[in-house]
Order: C-alpha cells, then sequence, then structure tokens
C-alpha cells in the first residue's frame, strides 16, 4: 500500500532486543524522544510509511526482509529498512555525519575532519533513502526527511518524484555562511534543501542562519520576513533575532522557511513527578542532603556539551567560597555519546580526571563534593533527581534545543528550583527567567551558578513558574510540522 506521508530517519521507529535468542521489536518507551513523536503524526494519516537503515552482514542477501508492518500506540504503518553493511555505517554516520558535519553544525571548525570522508558512500546511502521513500509515498504524498545525515534525500527525491511534497526539519544548530561554506560539499548540500517545499527549524536563528548560506551561494531571493513572535526574542540570550525570513525563491520554486521548536511531554512528566514512589524517594533523597544543596548537570559526553567548563567552574565555586564546603553536591550524569570515537572517549577521560581531582582536593571521608554518574538513567530515576535537586545546571556550548531543561521544569510540580541555563541552548530563547550563562565565561558561569545558589524562595518560585508557562508552549503534543503538513500556512508553532 503507498503511503500518504513517509518519514525519512535514520533510525528504526523501535528497540530491536534479543529475548530467548529472537530478536523482537521492542516499542521505544522513551516519553519525549523524537521518534514516538514522529510516529505520532501517523494517526492523521490513511497510512503511513518510516524509512531508517538496518545494519546487515550482506546487504545484498536475498532473504533480508526490507519491508515489514508493524502496529503499536500509533496504529499501523510500513517501515521500509535499508541494509546497509558496517563498513557503510560507519562512513556514513560515524565518519561524515559525526567528524565532518558534526563539528561545522555547531561552530567547532577546529574539529573538522575532512580527510577521511568518503563522499561517494554518502551520496549512495542518501540517494538509496530518496529511492525508497519515492517506492514508498503515494501520488502527491508527504515526504517528511530528517537531519543532516540526510540532507541529500529531498535533492534525489525531488528528480524522482516532482509530484511529492517534501519537507525537512532540521534538529541541530545551523550555523553562519562562515562557518558552515568551510564544508566543500556546501552547494550540494544547499541545493538538495532548497528542493523542499518547506524547511524547518527549531529557532528563528537558525532559519536565518540558513537563509544566509543559500543567498550565499546561490541567486536566492527573500519573498518573505516576519516579525518574530515577542515570546522568543530575549534580551539575555545570544541566539535572538528579531526578524525571519520565511519564504525563499529560487529558479522556480518557493521554499518557505518555518520554526518549530520542540518540546516534552509535560503531562506525562507530572504525572511520574506527582508518583507516590517518586515523591516518596526524592523527600528521602532531601532528607540525606539535609541542609546541602544538590545541583544536577544531565548531559551527554560531547565536546558540544561543556561538560568540562561546568566541572571547572564548580572547582572555582569550592576555591571561592571555602564557606560551601560540606554544603553543596553536584550530581554530574554525562552519559557517552559514542563509545566508538575517539573524540568523545576523550572528553570522557577528562571529565573523568577533573571529578577525581576536585574530590581529592575538596572531599572529606563524609563528604564528597562530586558524583559523577557515565551511565544512562532510568526516566523515572531522573525524574526523581530532577524532583530533589535545588538546581539544575544545564550549560552547553552550543545545543539545538535541550530538552533536559524543559524536563526538570515540567517535573517541578511543587514549584520551586532553579534552571541555570547557557544563553547557547535553542532553549533559552523562550526560558529567560532561567539564570542565562556564558559558558565560554568563566566571570559569567561562576556568577551564575552563585546566584542561583543564593536565590531567594520567592524568586525561585515567581521563576519558576514563568518557566512553566513558556515550557507549557513548546508541549510536545502540539509540536506540529508548519505549512503544508497540517493544513495550515503558520510560520512559527505554537502561536
Amino acid at each position: 500500500m503507498s503511503s500518504d506521508l513517509v518519514i525519512v530517519y535514520h533510525r528504526q521507529p523501535y528497540e530491536e532486543v534479543q529475548e530467548n535468542g529472537k530478536t523482537v521489536l521492542r516499542e521505544n518507551k522513551s516519553p519525549n524522544g523524537i521518534v514516538p513523536t514522529l510516529k505520532s503524526f501517523f494517526g492523521g494519516v490513511t497510512h503511513g510509511a518510516w524509512v531508517a537503515w538496518k545494519l546487515a552482514e550482506d546487504p545484498d542477501n536475498p532473504d533480508f526482509e526490507p519491508r515489514i508492518e508493524i502496529e503499536d500506540d500509533h496504529g499501523k504503518y510500513s517501515v521500509f529498512r535499508l541494509p546497509l553493511s558496517a563498513e557503510q555505517v560507519r562512513e556514513f554516520y560515524h565518519v561524515t555525519s559525526k567528524e565532518a558535519f558534526w563539528p561545522i553544525l555547531h561552530g567547532f571548525k577546529e574539529r573538522y575532519n575532512y580527510d577521511p570522508v568518503d563522499w561517494a558512500n554518502f551520496r549512495t546511502v542518501n540517494w538509496q533513502f530518496a529511492e525508497a521513500a519515492a517506492k514508498e509515498a503515494a501520488l502527491g504524498g508527504v515526504v517528511w526527511v530528517h537531519d543532516y545525515n540526510l540532507w541529500l534525500v529531498p535533492g534525489f527525491l525531488r528528480q524522482m518524484r516532482p509530484d511529492l511534497k517534501i519537507s525537512f526539519f532540521h534538529h541541530t544548530p545551523f550555523p553562519a555562511a562562515d562557518v558552515f561554506n568551510v564544508l566543500p560539499w556546501r552547494r550540494e548540500i544547499v541545493s538538495s534543501l532548497l528542493a523542499c517545499d518547506d524547511i524547518g527549524f527549531h529557532i528563528p536563528r537558525y532559519a536565518a542562519n540558513f537563509v544566509s548560506v543559500a543567498c550565499s551561494l546561490f541567486d536566492v531571493e527573500v519573498a518573505k520576513r516576519v516579525r518574530v513572535p515577542e515570546k522568543w526574542i530575549s534580551e539575555g540570550t545570544a541566539l535572538t533575532e528579531r526578524v525571519q525570513p520565511t519564504l525563499l525563491a529560487h529558479e522556480g520554486r518557493q521554499t518557505s522557511i518555518s520554526v518549530a521548536p520542540v518540546g516534552v511531554n509535560i503531562d506525562y512528566i507530572e504525572e511520574r513527578a506527582r508518583a507516590p514512589e517518586i515523591c516518596a524517594k526524592a523527600a528521602e533523597i532531601r532528607e540525606e542532603l539535609g541542609d546541602t544543596k544538590l545541583l544536577l548537570s544531565v548531559g551527554r559526553t560531547d565536546y558540544t556539551k561543556g561538560g568540562i567548563e561546568q566541572l571547572l567552574s564548580f572547582e572555582r565555586l569550592l576555591e571561592g567560597k571555602p564557606e560551601l564546603k560540606g554544603k553543596i553536591r553536584l550530581m554530574h550524569v554525562s552519559v557517552s555519546a559514542n563509545r566508538n570515537m575517539t573524540a568523545y572517549e576523550q572528553i570522557q577521560n577528562e571529565i573523568e580526571q577533573i571529578a577525581g581531582r576536585i574530590n581529592g582536593r575538596f572531599g572529606t571521608l563524609e563528604w564528597q563534593p562530586i558524583a559523577l554518574i557515565s551511565r544512562a538513567i532510568q526516566f523515572s530515576e531522573l525524574v526523581t533527581y530532577y524532583r530533589a535537586a535545588d538546581v539544575a545546571w544545564i550549560t552547553p556550548l552550543v545545543d539545538g534545543m535541550n530538552l533536559v531543561c524543559k524536563e526538570f521544569v515540567a517535573a517541578r510540580v511543587d514549584g520551586d528550583g532553579v534552571l541555570v541555563l547557557s544563553e547557547f541552548a535553542g532553549a533559552a530563547v523562550a526560558l529567560e527567567d532561567a539564570v542565562l550563562a556564558n559558558p565560554f565565561s568563566n566571570r559569567s558561569m561562576d556568577r551564575a551558578i552563585e546566584d542561583a545558589i543564593a536565590m531567594p524562595e520567592d524568586e525561585r518560585r515567581r521563576r519558576m513558574a514563568s518557566l512553566w508557562h513558556a515550557v507549557a508552549q513548546t508541549d510536545i503534543k502540539n509540536w506540529k510540522p508548519i505549512g503544508f503538513l497540517t493544513g495550515g500556512d503558520k510560520t512559527f508553532a505554537a502561536e
């Protein structure tokens, strides 16, 4: 059966687990992951399909089953799995996407590695994704492509199926032209994206950056600009934009540029936060802490997340305020992003060394200033610590959105707590009542955490009420792609 909506994403829409020697498909239970969010759109179409890759020992094996039918909480839909060899995955994902694209998207030109990229393999894999989507899509159907791994899919797909409506959503930051144009494949990438009917971003800054890149490479006309909503204009963040281009014209085609910040499932998080077992455990943690204040930091082990800068700030805090020794603890959760890449292993090693040094310098038999956790934490356990923490300290150097800070706010059903947030996280555009910090400035980082620790209760509650309102406006249930995918013509989501 052909599909009205085809979602193209590198990950499969379920988890594969081994049970009794057999591979079993288990629904992804993450409440805020992009996978369940995307699957929810299948409920609004007659038939949907999902295109992803699957590791295959022999991609040419005739026994490989590329297309399967799924029925779960989101209904019935097809999944087309592209069989990729381990070498294809390494080249496509670990090398091209993570060593070349990832550092450029986040502004780390010094980490960009051009030499090992196999561009021919990247093009081939993207062509296979486009070919699969073209086969799955109904006449005049919608194909929704997600993220930078699949930059070339829209262009290939437009060649194969000019009848389709093609949309692309960018989940990472998008840099300015002087950074993005470091990529030698910039014209091919942007030309592919301009083949879309709609391109979506988290915040106006990323949309504006893309348009500046497109205008630097091609004769692109900005056909329409609009005023950015006041709720996304924050004087405390480096990412604020006041006017955003919303329609481009290029070679006889128009492409709309839309903004739709991803949020969290507030109802689910609040339900977990109010669960008796979580309330009891949070109360137990608070009782054990006594007067000690708990700072909570949660993120992946990645050079973009600012874990090292945060630990150094914490060390300076203990050096400069000896009266805080024994009165404060940092729970630093840093989960490995990719164990197969040297860059992430180096970051993890440095985080462990700094945490060990701080505990060695300041710790006692009764008190260790840092609890470093390098394993994934179950969401219910994380919500428990959201409830128990005095401060959530979320200061990435660069972040497309950051959902941890929104989870923290949603979990604070008691209306208390302080959020310290990097002004370079996309979420900061709407969360101006967080204590905003510049992670590139020692003075800014140190002042922010000191202010958060000393903040009086009335100010904490005032700020948290405002933060909750802002997070509620981008509840994941209201997150919709813009324009033709929802039957409307809105430029901004959740207005």
